[in-house]
């Protein structure tokens, strides 16, 4: 279940907390909770994914992008990102997330966001994420002046173009494999090539 809950005491915490500029770093703490772990008793790998929506919506309301959203009618979707786990986060553990944009290109805004405990940090995520409007893919430089920001992105760092260049040569749809393509025929119909 999503965590609605603690998605609204964020939201009112941070109400009142100081505007950010676009690239600002949104620090918060969490709780790893009973129901954030898996069969290990440590927080689940996919349970990271949507607590990261914790420091990532309100990051978006101190930089004054939800405000830009709700007036423009547009959205925002997670369209591509990459994890690494170093450090286990148990039970009743508290952590802090960082969480920042760190740039964009044409069509995408690229965030991180990190988990840390006593110093280390646990994990880090990248993520590209798009805004979306009536005719499609809304530029970052239009979200950006909308905002009022400077619409000219920080170079991002090296590791970040090389994942985006990688990620480019990655098959869309994903090829299927010789041995399952009988069995899955009926899901991709139309989709596979004769």
């Amino acid at each position: 279940m999503y965590p609605l809950i603690r998605f609204v005491k964020e939201m009112v915490k941070f109400r009142s907390a100081p505007p950010l500029d676009f690239t600002g770093t949104h620090v918060s703490t969490h709780m790893c909770w009973p129901w954030d772990l898996d069969p290990w008793i440590e927080l689940n790998n996919g349970r990271t994914l949507t607590l990261y929506d914790l420091g990532r919506i309100p990051l978006a309301s101190r930089t004054g992008l939800i405000g830009t959203l709700k007036t423009r009618g547009w959205g925002i979707t997670v369209a591509g990102n990459s994890v690494r786990y170093r450090r286990r986060i148990k039970a009743f553990q508290r952590f802090t997330m960082l969480s920042r944009a760190i740039g964009w290109d044409d069509r995408f805004i690229y965030m991180e966001q990190s988990m840390w405990r006593k110093g280390e940090c646990c994990n880090h995520i990248l993520i590209r994420s798009a805004i979306t409007g009536a005719k499609g893919i809304v530029p970052p430089v239009e979200l950006l002046a909308a905002t009022g920001a400077n619409p000219e992105s920080p170079p991002l760092p090296d590791w970040v173009q090389a994942w985006i260049a990688a990620d480019a040569l990655r098959p869309w749809p994903p090829v299927l494999p010789p041995d399952v393509r009988d069995d899955v025929k009926d899901v991709t119909k139309g989709i596979l090539p004769a």
